[in-house]
């Protein structure tokens, strides 16, 4: 990096696809906050490992921000309270995915410590730049407690504890930073927002994990479909890049690089592993992780979640959602609290639409179509999509034609078909040959099927069946 702190890649991803991305409606739409709802259920498994063990009782006054849960484990992820009331009885919770889980209910007091522009200002705004004045001078172990006891994980949806990520691995150093702005999913525009609109809190955050991780180099990956996100960005980072974060040793103690990378468009290229291919050149082994080559990889609002936590103390509470679609009336991007009701999101959208079908949790091509309005949002929600008929054709599935086109598209080098084969006539010896388990659910394999064959879902059903050895 000399002088500038943006680059451009010359090459995207090599497989995949490139459906419409359909983000125009929220593109431009500034982050809003949701009126505090009446009720919340928080379950107490938001994230990849064991449950958090709960730690209220039922008619417990909690304030915001309180420890509900605490981690039971490693690879575990605290719960806090995301208003200000009263805890109920200890409930169960069914997640977008199907899954039951613990759940605790809390009822808002009718006045909250912060609500509009006060809560926006607390979890996305301020000054950051009098806030990062001294992270290099920070302990690493110090942001890694701040980050676990804030209850983080992965806001990009894999929901993984993301203080586990920054424990500095003496076996596996990490020389490279990779902060995932990509959002190549149609329709969702979170994470662009939060770039636009708090790109100071994403740069603060991800300097304070590499200074806990001891990354050499932060890497900030944005697709060229997002040309303010990448401005602003820039901009957020350009002036310390140039000033302090050249290419110097780290031997020297000085504070690693800051580079904007810009992706060409394509799906699934905001998968971790297909990120550090395109962005660094590097190739992630099935069943390997990032760290196998060297990378962390955090999503550009966990990253903002991470500022939050170390510099001002607070927990992972509020997170933005994108709610759009040709169902719903009023497209928005939403700040809201941690276990509110998808119904209230759409409530304040507008409502849904007398044409609309399915509802969406996520994006359409990873999503879970949603059986309950009152399903709670997560950690992991990055969007609710709601669908009308015209999206949503029923063309005959036929046969398998052996087109070859899912494993074209398979940005994981599998045989789609094979796999979809073997689960579903439940031959598991079969499955794991093809190496079901290294299969993304990305949905690529059945939007490109000319035969629309639902290759991801019976890919999904087989995984969950399959006997564990």
């Amino acid at each position: 990096m000399s002088g500038s702190p943006s680059t451009r890649a010359t090459a995207g991803l090599s497989r995949g696809v490139h459906p419409p991305d359909r983000k125009s409606p929220t593109a431009e739409a500034p982050i809003e906050v949701l009126p505090t709802p009446a009720k919340v259920l928080i379950p107490l498994l938001q994230h990849t490992g064991a449950p958090a063990a709960a730690q209220v009782k039922p008619k417990q006054d909690v304030e915001l921000g309180e420890l509900l849960a605490e981690p039971d484990g490693f690879i575990s992820a605290g719960v806090h309270a995301s208003v200000r009331g009263k805890t109920a009885r200890a409930s169960v919770a069914t997640l977008p995915n199907g899954r039951h889980v613990a759940a605790v209910p809390i009822t808002s007091a009718d006045e909250q410590p912060l609500a509009g522009t006060a809560l926006y200002a607390d979890v996305l705004g301020g000054d950051w730049a009098a806030d990062t004045a001294n992270i290099e001078g920070r302990d690493p172990q110090d942001i890694a407690d701040a980050v676990r006891d804030a209850g983080i994980v992965g806001l990009g949806g894999a929901a993984f504890p993301s203080h586990v990520k920054l424990a500095r691995n003496d076996s596996k150093p990490i020389d490279t930073l990779l902060v995932n702005g990509c959002e190549c999913e149609p329709y969702l525009t979170a994470d662009h927002r939060i770039m636009v609109e708090a790109a100071p809190a994403v740069v603060a955050g991800a300097r304070l994990a590499a200074r806990a991780n001891g990354a050499e180099r932060i890497v900030i990956a944005i697709e060229d479909n997002k040309p303010a996100a990448v401005e602003a960005v820039r901009a957020a980072c350009g002036e310390r890049s140039r000033a302090a974060c050249g290419e110097r040793s780290r031997a020297s103690g000085a504070a690693p690089g800051v580079t904007v990378a810009v992706l060409r468009t394509r799906y699934p290229q905001g998968g971790e592993k297909q990120a550090v291919q395109v962005a660094l050149g590097r190739e992630v082994p099935n069943g390997g992780l990032p760290l196998d080559v060297g990378v962390v990889v955090l999503n550009v609002g966990t990253s903002a979640a991470i500022a939050r936590a170390v510099l001002r103390g607070k927990p992972l509470t509020h997170r933005v959602v994108t709610v759009t679609g040709a169902g719903v009336a009023e497209p928005k991007n939403l700040l809201v609290p941690v276990g509110t009701p998808y119904r209230a999101l759409l409530d304040a959208c507008g409502q849904l639409t007398r044409d609309a079908v399915r509802v969406v949790a996520g994006g359409p091509m990873m999503g879970f179509a949603l059986g309950d309005l009152d399903t709670p949002v997560t950690k992991g929600t990055s969007g609710v999509v709601a669908l009308t008929a015209c999206d949503l054709p029923r063309p005959a599935q036929t046969a398998c034609i052996r087109c070859g086109r899912c494993v074209d598209v398979c940005p994981m080098n599998l045989v789609p078909t094979k796999i979809a084969t073997a689960a579903r006539n439940r031959d598991w010896d079969l499955a794991r040959r093809y190496e079901m388990l290294a299969c993304i659910e990305c949905g690529c394999c059945a939007y490109a099927c000319p035969a629309r064959i639902p290759l991801a879902q019976l890919i999904r059903m087989g995984k969950a069946e399959l006997p564990r050895e």
